[in-house]
């Protein structure tokens, strides 16, 4: 039952391997970890009982070698250990994925075939590649293990190697040990210190507690006299839960003069057996003992995961139906027009919904949709009116100046209304620019909300021309809603600016505005020197005094009261300047004046502003956004469901149909997995 695990593993490993994509599933496998120099390939040969890896200077293995290591009795139905059979015999062989039905007896072409696929992915130069060979050895001399051969870690780029071969290395063996389901095989020479060892540095970094992580020390033979690796066995150095084996391989000496692996795998038997610091533990050293524990962890971790990999493959699976039905099923939709016709009665309905807020998905973390409209309206739209002054580009003196010039040549005996008029126009037409800019704003958020939808339809990806088509005359008829909505827009401003309605319940009114002002002036007065007396005109020569004085024109030059010698000099009557402007002091009837203009100016502003405020979103919402809701899906069939273009809008993308196909695959793999679990 417990081979049988392993054996099941296998059979969902090349289930998957078959479909050409990443397998979603983690399964359970020995991952084989080491620096170049550590002895990693004479571990797996001495494993397998059988010299077949390709050997060299530099980076051998350049690409992962998933090896998968199974026990069948031998042809005279005796089942021996490891390397109990001769080098030689019908009843070892070995596969490879990429080749199958082909059995190689001859483990040397075993060697020339990896070297050979490697390059075919790889070239000739020292590169790697993170896609794996598949090499399955059957053979009465092997206990039945999944192991993964990884490149060996490097420093320093030797040759043709590239310049960052050490970050390549790492990053692809820390994809495949980072798998919690994972166990690691981490190989380092015991002759080194153990500190310093890249295989367990690396394993540590994801496997802390050393809870999946098997420590396998080679070259203990080659220790200087009187060193052992004891300390290290006992957990006293570097403690890992699943301890660690030492072992004995061949040496370079031992692989030039062809030395069988059986004769190595005996010599290190002897090793053990006579050294006096091993003699006592020798049943728990070398490369059977090494077999035997990597078979029992092997069995418990998936007897322990089995459970987990059946809800994952079922997780995966349904993930992969419901991915290929948004691809049109196996063979992809045949009825366009159905096919139209659904994505546009889909569109309409999600993008009424975004704007009304009646979506099942409504975010958490922002606004979205009608939100954001409202937030135009309400937050920018309405404080920027609000936040406009007519003040900040109406001086006193501008008033002051258009006072007199509606009075034409006639000094005006009371406030001209018409001074109230020019400006106050003047400042409504302001409105028109923020005005737009509200409505610019909102067709700026139907297009982000168009642009979500079409990202978040499935059927857009699969449809690029249909996507493009789509979008362009959605934007088209955003367009055209445009125009109808600034006209709205900008009647409303001009419609205020044209008639000034001086009745509105909420205006100041002049006599009003007269009346406080004339308040607060005599106030202030008072306030200035409560004693003085009231000056009253009761003579003509009191008359004719203030007329000289304080001429209609007289604030217009500095100083209120000329000198006999100034006033002479005036009497020449020179030409008036060609430019001429109020400057000087204001008298007491102009800043009456003046003030009685703002205030009037203030009141009928503010009511001007809260109707803007109040009419432009409605007109904006009438043309533009109620329109498209109530006019889109009609604009879109008329467009988009003609025969004569369907053809063209219909036609899939590359990555569709090759994702489709590498579903469909990968489905047939989810469901294979099924099947042996459930033998289970």
């Amino acid at each position: 039952m417990d081979q049988s695990l392993i054996k099941l593993v296998n059979k969902l490993q090349d289930a998957f391997n078959n479909v050409g994509i990443q397998n979603p599933i983690d399964l359970p496998q020995i991952t084989v970890l080491g620096s170049q120099s550590s002895g990693k390939s004479s571990v797996l040969e001495n494993l397998v009982g059988r010299d077949f890896l390709p050997r060299g200077t530099g980076i051998v293995t350049r690409r992962p070698l998933v090896l998968q290591l199974i026990n069948r009795p031998a042809a005279g139905g005796a089942q021996g250990g490891v390397a109990a059979a001769s080098e030689k015999g019908a009843d070892e062989w070995g596969e490879f994925l990429h080749l199958p039905g082909e059995k190689f007896y001859d483990f040397n072409k075993i060697r020339e075939e990896i070297v050979r696929d490697t390059e075919l992915k790889t070239g000739k130069n020292a590169g790697i590649s993170p896609q794996p060979i598949n090499l399955r050895i059957y053979s009465p001399n092997v206990l039945t293990l999944t192991l993964v051969d990884l490149p060996g870690l490097t420093k320093v780029p030797v040759g043709d190697q590239p310049r960052d071969i050490e970050r390549q290395i790492r990053d692809m063996v820390l994809k495949f040990i980072m798998k919690p389901n994972a166990v690691i095989l981490a190989v380092t020479a015991a002759n080194t210190d153990l500190a310093n060892s890249d295989g367990l540095k690396l394993a540590r970094e994801v496997d802390p507690e050393g809870t999946r992580t098997v420590g396998v020390l080679t070259k203990v033979d080659l220790m200087d006299q009187g060193t052992d690796v004891v300390d290290i066995l006992a957990g006293r150095i570097i403690p890992l839960r699943l301890g660690y084996v030492p072992v004995v391989n061949r040496g370079q000496r031992d692989i030039d003069q062809k030395k069988l692996v059986s004769a190595a795998l005996a010599a290190e038997s002897d090793f053990f057996s006579n050294h006096p610091s091993y003699r006592s533990k020798a049943q728990y050293c070398g490369t059977p003992y090494l077999a035997r524990k990597l078979n029992t962890i092997l069995m418990h971790h998936i007897r322990t995961t089995l459970p987990d990999i059946k809800a994952k493959i079922q997780q995966q699976l349904q993930k992969f139906n419901s991915e290929l039905s948004s691809l049109g099923g196996a063979l992809g939709d045949t009825n366009s027009g159905n096919i139209v016709l659904t994505i546009i009665t889909e569109f309409c309905n999600e993008f009424r919904t975004v704007i009304d807020g009646n979506s099942n998905d409504l975010s958490v973390n922002e606004l979205a949709g009608g939100a954001r409209i409202s937030f135009v309206f309400h937050e920018l739209f309405s404080n920027g009116i609000k936040a406009i002054d007519p003040f900040d580009t109406v001086k006193d003196s501008y008033i002051r100046t258009v006072l007199y010039n509606s009075s034409g040549s006639s000094p005006a005996l009371f406030v001209g209304t018409t001074a109230f008029e020019v400006i106050v126009k003047q400042q409504i037409k302001r409105l028109e620019d923020p005005s737009l800019k509200c409505v610019s704003l909102v067709y700026d958020e139907l297009v982000r909300i168009l642009s979500q939808l079409l990202s978040k339809n499935q059927q857009f990806r699969r449809f690029p021309q249909l996507r493009e088509r789509f979008n362009t005359v959605v934007i088209q008829f955003f367009k055209r809603c445009l125009q109808p909505t600034t006209k709205l827009v900008t009647d409303i401003v001009l419609s205020e600016a044209c008639y000034l309605n001086t009745g509105h319940p909420d205006f100041i009114g002049g006599h009003k505005a007269m009346s406080i002002v004339t308040e607060r002036f005599a106030q202030a007065s008072g306030a200035n020197d409560p004693k003085k007396p009231q000056h009253t005109i009761n003579n003509d020569k009191d008359l004719n005094v203030d007329i000289k004085d304080q001429g209609f024109f007289g604030s217009f030059f500095s100083g209120g009261k000329a000198s006999a010698k100034e006033r002479a000099k005036h009497a020449t009557m020179d030409a008036p300047p060609p430019s001429l402007t109020a400057s000087g002091q204001l008298t007491d009837r102009e800043a009456m004046e003046v003030e009685v203009i703002r205030m009037l100016i203030m009141s009928y502003f503010n009511i001007v502003k809260r109707t803007i405020i109040d009419m432009v979103p409605k007109a904006t919402m009438l043309h533009l956004v109620k329109f498209a809701k109530d006019s889109l899906q009609r604009e879109l069939l008329k467009e988009l469901y003609q025969q004569d273009v369907m053809n063209e809008l219909m036609r899939e993308s590359d990555h569709v149909v090759t994702r489709r196909k590498e579903c469909v695959k990968m489905i047939a793999a989810l469901e294979q997995a099924q099947e042996i679990v459930a033998t289970v």
